[in-house]
């Protein structure tokens, strides 16, 4: 029996993730779960962008400002609350769609915590190139020489499992599949992954323009608001990119323009080192650019096509 479809949006801050999977909510009767860390706090919605009481209303969205900024949030914490917004999506009828780019969290989620060591990015790239020119039947020959119990439960054209199973195979010098006998069982869902890759200088823009419409939606107000309540600056919640900054504004160390500059510097800063990791650890089932107009009919019919 064919399991249960999860799709995942997901790319770098600023992408467009949260718009295509409302869109893609809509259309095929959805429900958006969160997949980013900083979402997760309630005393932020502005700041890190969370959907709006309007979007809200639309389509059910779970996961989003649910935790007090002081409370820890361990990706193992965020699996099992994961987890269990996927099963009761699935109970409803409604294709569970999570949204974000916290990578650890989603790999958590997609891969769970084993005793597999990690694999060196060299390895996984190398494996993509294969896949590229080998061409996945003889890829999955040449894995199923070595780990014909994984191929077993492969669908032919799933790339990813593929490429995770051979990159752990070289990695470790042991199959996959004695690797998850050990370890437990694999996760009951099919990820499906749409992956956002804009253009660094669209990329950059959009991220200069998201925090200057912030700043005129009243997030000076939202976090001045947390600023007087005078947190712990160990609370977890406290890290949202443009806090710390707008924080020191408030205690006048920086002007605002500064707090500004420094707090998008930072947020772009970040966006480049997700772009990196999303590059060297995940293995999407689909790349769009999210400045594409075409880049949602794309999805669309590629999600048709798989039968998602």
């Amino acid at each position: 029996m064919e399991k249960p479809s999860v799709l995942v949006v997901t790319g770098p801050t600023a992408s467009g993730k949260s718009a295509m999977a409302l869109a893609l909510a809509k259309q095929r009767g959805g429900t958006v779960i969160n997949a980013d860390a900083m979402q997760t706090y309630d005393a932020f919605p502005i700041l890190t962008a969370q959907p709006t009481p309007e979007e809200r209303s639309a389509i059910p969205h779970r996961l989003y400002g649910v935790l007090p900024l002081s409370e820890a949030l361990s990706a193992a914490r965020w699996r099992e609350m994961a987890a269990a917004e996927i099963a009761q999506s699935r109970e409803a009828s409604r294709l569970p769609i999570l949204c974000g780019g916290s990578g650890l969290y989603l790999r958590a989620l997609m891969q769970g915590f084993s005793a597999i060591p990690a694999v060196p990015a060299e390895l996984r790239d190398q494996a993509n190139r294969d896949w590229e020119t080998m061409g996945a039947d003889a890829f999955r020959a040449r894995l199923a020489e070595r780990d014909a119990a994984i191929v077993a439960r492969l669908k032919p054209g799933d790339r990813q499992r593929h490429v995770r199973a051979w990159e752990v195979l070289v990695a470790s010098g042991r199959p996959l599949s004695a690797w998850q006998a050990v370890d437990g069982k694999p996760a009951p869902w099919r990820f499906v992954t749409i992956q956002l890759a804009p253009d660094r200088a669209w990329l950059r823009d959009r991220i200069e323009t998201r925090f200057d419409t912030m700043m005129k939606g009243g997030v000076l107000a939202e976090v001045r608001a947390v600023f007087d309540r005078k947190p712990d600056p160990k609370w977890p919640g406290l890290k949202a990119h443009g806090a710390p900054e707008l924080f020191r504004h408030f205690r006048g160390e920086l002007e605002l323009d500064d707090a500004r500059r420094i707090a998008i510097d930072h947020t772009r800063q970040y966006a480049k080192r997700q772009m990196t990791w999303f590059r060297h650890q995940m293995t999407p089932d689909l790349v769009e650019d999210p400045a594409s107009s075409q880049a949602l009919g794309r999805t669309e019919k590629f999600l048709d096509k798989i039968g998602v």
